[in-house]
């Protein structure tokens, strides 16, 4: 490889004629290089110049006589040095383009091509003048001899000046000033001070004499405003110069001027100030030159004659001139451009069959690789190559071994020389100018290569000064620069590309070679060099290989953070010491695990590095807790992230394309990488295919292959890294793992997460080919998720069969199971697709074939194995091993049990058969219902075999309802296989797993049921009971449990009560609390009937419970059943009463009325007598009583008091109201019911009658309207035709076919239905009572008066009237007649059956009347006393009656009432005491009450005017006559 100094440098060449360059030295070295310089590009921007570094270089002319500097062994190229490191001689190109000596400038040979030459930028001339005499002797005639010697004359040629400026330099006069001297006593300057020490010396200087300083300027200085200043002065210090040089002799005529430290450093500041303006300078003039005179030979590209070769060196040039002034991307741009137009010329020679005249033409081959390629046929011929020799590294045969790993190298050959004497080949041309490229780009990436010779240059420029003598300057501080490492990803990238296309160069070049060399009549090559293509692709790939290893090396850098090695130690022994980077091809240093054929036969291993029982460690690991430090020596690395992924995924490439070339090399020899013998999973069986020959029509006949005699041959191979690996299977396995854990770790810092597990898998191929199980389980566990998440479903299965192999050698079970049911489940899934597409029918003419499972065969029996001996069990879901799993039909019902089933089909995707011991479904309501779940299973050991199977599962819990299938099970021992689904999402369109999952279950019509009812006859002083009836159906009950579970709040079951009624079935033990029932024996087709009472916190209409029945046949089965149920338990009726007392009788009036919308039939109505009353009713009507919701019917019934019966304290005072009636709705319902059943009974749909009635019965309550039923109750009829239009068949989707038919249960229930409603279309309700009515007794409370009173005003007869008196005609009379009354008084105390009159009771009475209307005279106000009484009631007898006469006079005309009367009790302190008589109660009975008297005018005509002359505007009486009727008296 190019040994580069990590930057080109600039030549300043110095011509030192007085020898003080040695006293210069010592301060202008340690400022180099140079920095911060800024040049105006021609066709850019401003370029900075960061570093520049300078080569000081002492004219040949002054060699002979001074001792000339340490300079580098090698000083080639354009205006650049580069430094050789090791013993290596320089090559042919640096020894030709030596610097020539400085001769005088017109008389020195120049090339006509431009670039050739090395010439300095810059001369300096070090000038030693002490005093003005010897500068006027002697230096002035000097100075302008050598300036006449080196710039060019004024009358050059236009050619001249072009070659001129090729070369073009500029010069500096330094003038060296040594102590002692007169001029170190002198002023720089005679007319400005600078210090104040300096203006003291100045004055004391005699006048009119000038500084040698402004002399030289004066003389040699440049003229005018753009003249530049090559003039400079350094004083060397007293202390600065050795003793031995330092001058004897004081001059005269001291000054007193010292030079200042500040001064001093000023002066070198303005030295180096000017050497960076004058290279500029220079620079500038060469590029200006170089770019124009490119542009011309490029515009004669098309011209007969034109070289690519000479264009090519000319344009090289540019680029070196850019390199060595730093501006290095120029460089690069240069050769990009020149690798771009020889590919040009090279298509177009190829194109144009004509290379003279497409920019010359090149050799067809190279003579190295052909001298390559013969030796090693030789080898392969016969020959042995010579036995590997332990070498010495410092040796130059050790240098050429080292110089051949390196193949990229501009070094390597004198490639200039052979570019331009058109003596190149393509081969040669391309490698040189990738080389070139690699170290500009090298340099730009600031590569540790490059700092490392930076070093070690600038340690030789510090040595170069003169011992003894102290530095005018320290040493420069070299910071530790960070790399670029987008640089060094930008070279691997170039190198990817790079060996493709050279390695096909390469291969055309070696046969171009061989084919010019053929024999004549040598038809085919191979004949004479049987084994020449092996050879060829030996050196293709050796070459190939070095490159990459090259590279890599090259580009390996501290601020990439490589992770540690994935390499496990191989049986737990000491790790080998991996292959590290092949970074030490640049240092006479190897460093390998393999060993060399030498070591190898002495049974030895050579390990070399630092610590040879330690793998190296990466350049970086990544920081993280747990993981050690890094000694780094005080050295942290710098991390950047710029560029970091992009170096680290190159490399990674670079690694790859290495193992690449080995495996490529490693399959001849028939050593495999693991993945041609991996099982192939996933994918169809190939077909065989044969080559046909197209020329003849016979068929082919597989020639047997000779290569399998014939070994493989090392012959070409001359990297000593791939021919080690390929000496034995070890090696190169070792390395093929070591490559790929590199690409790995690469890799993972790129964060390439494909290529990182692809690297993990061909790992654990190669280890699991290998046999290492443990090491290969470690990598399959890592990578096989990655492939299945990414659908490399072929791979992952592959890679899961040796995972699983691997698994079962190291007797893992519990991963061994976790892994074969991943495989099996990836398996099925490939499977599941195959059957997919063969459902598909895509094409008729390719069918999927069936996989191959062979690999899979005894897995699934091994799995089931160990699943049993694990301790937890394991959940596998359904559909990675099943598909296509639906019922097959509807439930299936057996007779004489309560027992359902349901088919199960599914296609097993296993390739084997499973043993099952359990499979349990699980369906869930999605109807609020009694139950929310069913479970069906079967327990029994059930083989599954590949393809579809069908189950069976039984339930004997028989709930009907709608239900929905959310979970099946299969088990077997330890595994278990489930699915689940939310009942609330339906399936998607594309399930393959219960896509209809609805099951309708009903209840046979002879199997068990319970109905749970309020009771039919109520009676509201009693607590409510309900009765729940229990019909065994076609059962005979062993035992059975019954549970009632209130399910509504604030309900009580009173169980505790709870009794049978009307059967002889007894209850097994006493009801307990908790609403349970125990029942042993219970014979078929019996109902039993259970009352109890119940309670309510508060009133509401309905009431909810679930009934739950658990029994055993006599068959020794168990069942469940379950019901939840409504039950009304409002009163259907509402009654009020209103009562009337009369002196001898009580008149109850009660109002009937409906509570719901429904109306209600009143059969018959009954008020039963108690201890104390009696009742009477009138006439019962003939027809039966219908009470409709807007119309209540009236019942009134006259109570009397029992003669002679005495109240005692068990007397019955209560008397009870007992109605006998029907609802209307309820009873249409179960007449239609009724009508349907008997429709069913010859049918085959009788079974369904229960859920028929149910279905029937909940559309007659949503169907009838409110009109309807009043309709019915008039016409004794109700109409069928809201049924006509009701969807049935919604109702009954889900019940399969009839039994012993074909026919759909759904669809013949609808047309059975249909076609009663159309037979049907009224069904008559009876007029007449039914049996058993309901009936409700309502408690009737007499209420308890005490005293009754009646009162009663009579008008005394004859009365005067104006009409004749008839009966129950009402009086007339006229106003202010005088109407003589008599108010009669009575009482009675037989409704009082609760107090006691031991005492007398004093009333008074006072009749009233409004004063417009009477006039009331007499006794209107009086007090009469009723007496006591201890033993019975008492009522007034016609003698203790009182009659009180009254005068009534009306006041006005009209319908008048009677006067009212009001009585009260006179009550008074002492009376007031008890209790009793306080709450005493008493009512008057106002006979008078609703009865009125006419009244009329007493005139019996009247004239009058009908005009307004009235008072008030009313009519005018003219004239009137009054009634005569007798006079009256009245009575006191």
């Amino acid at each position: 490889m190019e040994q580069q100094l990590s930057t080109s440098k600039v030549t300043v060449e110095y011509f030192d004629p007085h020898d003080v360059y040695k006293l210069l030295a010592p301060g202008l070295v340690p400022r180099l290089p140079l920095h911060n310089l800024h040049w105006q590009s021609h066709a850019g921007p401003l370029r900075s110049i960061d570093t520049l570094h300078v080569e000081l270089v002492q004219e040949p002319a002054t060699a002979a006589s001074f001792q000339p500097v340490r300079r580098s062994a090698s000083t080639a190229d354009d205006g650049f040095q580069t430094q050789n490191v090791g013993a290596r001689a320089p090559s042919t190109d640096q020894v030709d383009t030596t610097a020539l000596p400085s001769r005088a400038f017109g008389s020195q040979r120049r090339h006509q091509i431009p670039g050739l030459r090395r010439t300095p930028y810059l001369k300096v001339l070090l000038v030693r003048c002490d005093d003005s005499e010897s500068y006027k002797s002697s230096v002035r005639s000097e100075i302008r001899e050598w300036i006449k010697k080196n710039t060019p004359p004024s009358g050059s040629t236009k050619k001249t000046s072009k070659q001129e400026k090729h070369d073009a330099f500029e010069y500096l006069i330094v003038h060296v000033v040594i102590p002692n001297t007169v001029a170190a006593t002198q002023p720089r300057r005679s007319n400005k001070s600078e210090s104040g020490a300096s203006e003291k010396a100045t004055s004391l200087f005699r006048s009119g004499s000038t500084p040698l300083l402004e002399k030289l300027r004066t003389d040699f200085g440049g003229t005018g405003k753009s003249g530049m200043d090559r003039i400079a002065q350094i004083r060397i210090g007293i202390n600065d110069l050795p003793y031995d040089l330092l001058p004897r002799v004081v001059p005269a005529v001291p000054t007193g001027y010292s030079e200042t430290e500040h001064d001093a450093e000023n002066a070198w500041q303005e030295l180096v100030a000017k050497i960076k303006s004058l290279i500029l300078t220079s620079f500038d003039l060469r590029v200006t030159q170089y770019e124009e005179d490119i542009k011309e030979k490029d515009g004669q590209r098309t011209l007969p004659g034109w070289n690519f070769c000479t264009f090519f060196i000319l344009k090289e040039g540019l680029a070196r001139g850019f390199e060595s002034v730093g501006l290095v991307e120029d460089a690069l741009v240069g050769y990009d451009e020149l690798s771009v137009g020889l590919d040009a010329v090279i298509h177009e020679q190829a194109t144009q069959g004509s290379p003279e005249s497409h920019g010359g033409a090149m050799l067809s081959f190279t003579d190295e690789l052909k001298k390559k390629l013969e030796k090693a046929l030789a080898q392969a011929s016969g020959g042995s190559a010579e036995d590997e020799e332990a070498v010495d590294l410092q040796s130059d045969g050790a240098a050429k071994d080292h110089f051949e790993e390196i193949p990229i190298n501009a070094t390597k050959k004198a490639y200039r020389d052979m570019i331009l004497a058109n003596n190149v080949s393509v081969f040669d041309f391309r490698c040189y100018i990738f080389a070139r490229q690699i170290t500009l780009l090298l340099r730009l990436g600031n590569a540790l290569s490059n700092r490392e010779e930076l070093v070690a240059k600038l340690k030789e420029q510090q040595e170069s000064v003169l011992h003894g003598v102290a530095p005018l300057a320290p040493p420069p501080k070299h910071a530790e620069e960070a790399e670029n490492l987008a640089m060094l990803a930008e070279i691997c990238r170039r190198t990817l590309q790079f060996i493709p296309s050279v390695s096909q160069v390469m291969r055309h070049d070696i046969l171009a070679a061989m084919t010019q060399e053929k024999p004549d009549g040598q038809e085919d090559k191979s004949d004479m060099y049987p084994h020449l293509t092996e050879v060829v692709d030996n050196l293709v790939a050796s070459f190939a290989f070095s490159v990459a290893q090259q590279i890599l090396a090259q580009t390996s850098s501290k601020g990439l953070p490589i992770p540690p090695s994935t390499l496990a130690p191989p049986d737990n022994h000491e790790q080998k010491a991996s292959i590290p980077e092949p970074k030490t091809m640049m240092h006479p240093a190897r460093t390998s695990s393999l060993g060399t054929p030498a070591a190898r036969s002495s049974g030895l291993t050579v390990q070399t590095g630092p610590h040879p029982s330690l793998p190296p460690l990466s350049p970086g690991v990544f920081p993280g807790p747990g993981m050690p430090p890094i000694e780094d020596n005080g050295q942290t690395a710098q991390f950047l992230k710029a560029g970091l992924e992009d170096l680290a995924a190159r490399r990674a490439e670079l690694h790859m394309l290495s193992r690449s070339i080995l495996d490529g090399l490693g399959k001849k020899r028939g050593w495999s990488d693991g993945w041609s013998e991996a099982p192939v999973m996933g994918e169809s069986e190939a077909a065989d295919f044969e080559d046909v020959s197209l020329d003849d029509s016979s068929p082919s006949v597989d020639k047997p292959s000779t290569s399998e005699d014939v070994s493989p041959l090392l012959a070409g191979i001359e990297s000593e890294l791939l021919e080690t690996a390929l000496d034995n299977s070890d090696n190169f396995y070792r390395l093929y793992e070591i490559l790929t854990d590199k690409a790995l770790r690469h890799y993972t810092v790129a964060n390439h997460e494909h290529a990182v597990k692809a690297n993990m898998a061909d790992l654990a191929v190669l280890k699991f080919y290998l046999k290492e199980y443990g090491a290969a389980a470690h990598y399959f566990y890592q990578a096989t998720p990655f492939f299945g998440a990414s659908g490399w479903s072929s791979l992952e299965l592959s890679m899961l069969v040796m995972y699983l192999h691997c698994l079962r050698e190291l007797k893992s079970k519990d991963d061994y199971v976790r892994v074969a049911l991943k495989l099996l489940t990836k398996s099925c899934a490939a499977e599941k697709e195959r059957l997919e597409l063969k459902s598909k029918s895509v094409s008729m003419i390719s069918t999927p074939e069936i996989l191959d499972q062979s690999s899979m065969k005894g897995i699934v029996g091994n799995l089931f194995d160990l699943a049993s001996s694990l301790p937890s069990q394991v959940k596998v879901h359904l559909s990675n091993f099943f598909t296509n799993i639906e019922l097959a039909g509807a439930p299936e019902y057996h007779d004489g049990e309560d027992r359902c089933s349901l088919t199960i089909n599914l296609r097993s995707l296993l390739p084997d058969e499973i043993k099952l011991d359990g499979v349990s479904l699980r369906v869930s309501a999605t109807e609020t219902g009694p139950i929310k779940e069913l479970r069906f299973g079967k327990r029994e050991d059930i083989v599954l075999n590949p393809g579809q199977n069908s189950i069976k599962v039984d339930c004997t819990t028989l709930v009907p309802g709608k239900y929905r299938i959310d979970h099946l099970g299969l088990s077997s021992s330890n595994l278990f296989l489930h699915f689940e689904r939310d009942i609330n999402h339906p399936p998607p369109p594309d399930a393959d797993i219960f896509k209809h999952p609805d099951v309708a279950l009903y209840q046979h019509a002879n199997a068990l049921d319970v109905q749970l009812a309020a009771t039919r006859h109520t009676a509201l002083d009693k607590t409510n009971t309900l009765d729940l009836t229990l019909s065994p159906g076609w059962n005979t009950l062993k035992y059975c449990e019954i549970r009632v579970k209130p399910a509504t709040g604030g309900l009580r079951l009173l169980t505790i009560d709870a009794k049978v009624v009307d059967s002889s079935v007894e209850f097994a033990k006493r009801p307990e609390a908790g609403g349970v029932f125990y029942f042993n024996e219970v014979a078929s087709n019996t109902a039993t009937t259970i009352r109890f009472p119940y309670s309510v916190e508060q009133d509401i209409g309905d009431v909810s419970a679930k009934v739950e029945v658990s029994y055993t046949t006599e068959s020794g089965d168990k069942f469940y059943f379950a019901k939840a149920m409504a039950i009304p338990i409002s009163l259907a009726l509402g009654v009020n009463v209103q009562d009337v007392f009369k002196h001898q009788a009580l008149f109850s009036r009660f109002n009937v009325s409906t509570s719901s919308s429904s109306p209600l039939r009143l059969y018959k109505s009954e008020l039963l007598h108690s201890d104390i009353f009696e009742s009477e009713f009138g006439i019962p009507p003939s027809n039966t009583v219908i009470v409709f919701p807007k119309q209540p019917s009236t019942l009134l019934y006259r109570v009397t008091r029992k003669r002679g019966v005495k109240i005692t304290a068990r007397s019955s005072k209560t008397m009870y109201l007992k109605l006998h009636y029907s609802v209307l709705q309820t009873e249409i319902e179960e007449l239609v019911v009724a009508s349907i059943l008997e429709t069913l009974k010859e049918t085959p749909l009788k079974q369904y009658a229960r859920y028929i009635s149910a279905v029937v019965v909940k559309e007659v309550k949503s169907g009838l309207q409110v009109q309807d039923l009043e309709r019915s109750a008039l016409l004794g009829a109700v109409t069928t035709v809201f049924l006509a239009d009701v969807a049935w068949e919604r109702y009954f989707t889900g019940l399969g076919r009839v039994p012993d038919s074909q026919d759909m249960a759904a669809t013949a229930i609808t047309t059975l239905l249909k076609e009663w409603q159309k037979s049907n279309p009224r069904v008559a309700i009876p007029p007449s009572q039914p049996a058993d009515p309901c009936t409700i007794l309502i408690p009737v409370e007499i209420p308890s008066l005490s005293i009754l009173h009646t009162a009663d005003i009579r008008l005394q007869k004859p009365l005067s009237t104006l009409v004749e008196q008839k009966p129950g005609v009402t009086p007339t009379v006229c106003i202010n007649q005088m109407l003589p009354a008599t108010l009669q008084l009575k009482w009675t105390q037989i409704w009082d059956t609760v107090t006691q009159h031991k005492r007398d009771q004093e009333f008074s009475y006072e009749v009233t009347a409004p004063v417009d209307t009477w006039l009331v005279g007499g006794r209107r106000k009086g007090h009469f006393v009723i007496p006591g009484f201890s033993g019975e009631p008492l009522s007034s007898q016609p003698e203790t009656e009182a009659e009180i006469p009254l005068v009534l006079i009306p006041l006005r005309e009209g319908w008048l009432p009677y006067p009212s009367v009001d009585i009260r009790e006179v009550k008074d302190a002492a009376s007031a005491t008890s209790v009793n008589e306080s709450l005493q109660m008493n009512e008057v009975d106002v006979r008078n009450l609703g009865e009125t008297i006419r009244v009329v005018g007493e005139r019996k005509w009247v004239t009058v005017s009908l005009d307004a002359s009235g008072p008030g505007g009313g009519p005018l009486v003219l004239e009137s006559e009054g009634l005569e009727r007798e006079k009256g008296r009245v009575v006191a």
